[in-house]
């Protein structure tokens, strides 16, 4: 999730400084992803070295407005304009550590999978039960919430189906054939050559 990006789209309404900025984050993602204001401030000052954004003014309360730039305008509506790029590799917590186990001696796999499929399944009866507790049920807020909400359903529906191919898929082997022992040989130095997809 670009930080940066959504930052400067937001600036692009009109100067902020950074505990706003964070609330207007909030507020359009249903409070679902949160960044601290930390986050928030190192990336406005990057924002400001790469010219995207500028200071300006200062209210009674010692608040730093930031604007947005014409660069950051423009910045903004490429971003927009453009798809989200997925990574070619996984770097997915619950796909390594079920290749992992897969791989090992003595682990059963099938527990594994039960206990991640348990527990994926609670979450989506609780996204499932979610409801918006906003002022306005019919507004802006709320279809930016159900949005975001929507997207972790059908993400958590997705894993529970995948859980369930792959025990399917590893019932195919004997859980020997799938054992690996250490190797013997010794790695060469440098980066591995990159898989193809």
């Amino acid at each position: 999730m670009s930080v940066r990006q959504s930052l400067l789209a937001i600036l692009d309404q009109g100067p902020c400084y950074g505990y706003q900025l964070r609330a207007e984050f909030d507020r359009r993602t249903g409070s679902t992803w949160p960044l601290n204001v930390g986050q928030i401030y190192n990336t406005l000052e990057r924002l400001e070295r790469d010219g995207l954004v500028q200071k300006g003014d200062v209210d009674d309360q010692g608040h730093v407005y930031y604007e947005i730039t014409d660069a950051g305008r423009s910045d903004v509506r490429e971003w927009l304009a453009s798809p989200v790029e997925r990574q070619a590799g996984t770097r997915d917590e619950l796909a390594i550590k079920l290749a992992i186990a897969a791989t090992l001696p003595g682990v059963d796999v099938t527990a594994v999978i039960h206990n991640q499929r348990r527990a994926s399944l609670a979450q989506l009866q609780e996204l499932n039960r979610a409801k918006y507790a906003g002022a306005d049920p019919e507004g802006a807020e709320e279809l930016a919430w159900t949005l975001v909400v929507d997207s972790m359903i059908f993400a958590a529906e997705a894993e529970v189906r995948w859980l369930d191919h792959t025990e399917q898929r590893l019932s195919l082997h004997p859980q020997r054939a799938l054992e690996l022992e250490l190797s013997t040989e010794r790695p060469k130095r440098g980066r591995p050559s990159k898989a193809r997809a």
